[in-house]
């Protein structure tokens, strides 16, 4: 396959890709294909960013440790040269500020940035008091694909308010083919047009998610959308 040159990043920092660790690659054969497909794309780099959820995927950074040592070593015995880090993707529960307050070492996308996530059920009603919290400790939120929660989808003001708190609004590049919705891709143009978004990401779990990403239809898509934008994969 060769690389898509219209695609917008070189550098993803959201992805599942790490294997059997949480809902993404169940195992280090599936990684590799997600590997070579994101390098089909142009990627070069990628930072994995496994689910730490207090109720479904307590990872640490000893089991993301283990996963990404077992896919680099099989990305080595099959010759794939890609550059490819962990962080995690902390679901923002009371989990997570236990272990904020326990000064417990979070694994960052790069320097002091975090990735972190809402609940996708129930809107947060304590978002100020969340980004304090998480600035208070020294680190920068990234809020990962604000546009896939639908309680902001009849405020979109809430985007700005979001941006405002000190989150870096990270948009799924899946968002903007529909492939989560018609208000999901209506909510990421948004985030986009009015100068919110600092980061795309794949997103990436399965292979399901990989043939949209390559779907050359969606070429244009990604072409009108990142015009004129100046995204922050770049420092990554």
């Amino acid at each position: 396959m060769e690389s898509r040159n219209y695609y917008p990043i070189t550098s993803d920092m959201h992805s599942h890709i790490l294997p059997g660790i949480d809902d993404g690659s169940p195992d280090v054969e599936t990684s590799l294909i997600l590997v070579k497909g994101m390098m089909a794309l142009g990627i070069t780099k990628a930072t994995a960013t496994p689910h730490i959820i207090s109720d479904m995927y307590r990872n640490t950074p000893e089991t993301i440790g283990e996963a990404l040592n077992k896919l680099t070593s099989a990305m080595t015995e099959r010759n794939i040269d890609f550059e490819l880090n962990a962080a995690a993707e902390y679901m923002l529960d009371s989990y997570f500020f236990e272990m904020l307050a326990a000064k417990k070492k979070m694994l960052t996308v790069t320097d002091n940035i975090l990735l972190t996530e809402f609940s996708y059920s129930s809107i947060p009603s304590n978002p100020e008091q969340m980004a304090f919290a998480i600035q208070t400790e020294g680190y920068v939120p990234i809020l990962a694909h604000p546009e896939r929660y639908a309680y902001y989808h009849g405020n979109y003001k809430m985007y700005d308010h979001l941006n405002e708190l000190g989150f870096l609004l990270q948009v799924n590049l899946l968002s903007l083919t529909g492939y989560y919705g018609r208000e999901t891709a209506k909510a990421a143009r948004y985030i986009i047009k009015n100068g919110l978004i600092r980061f795309a990401g794949t997103d990436l779990h399965h292979e399901r998610h990989l043939a949209v990403l390559s779907d050359v239809r969606n070429k244009k898509i990604f072409a009108e959308a990142f015009e004129r934008v100046e995204l922050q994969n770049k420092i990554l």
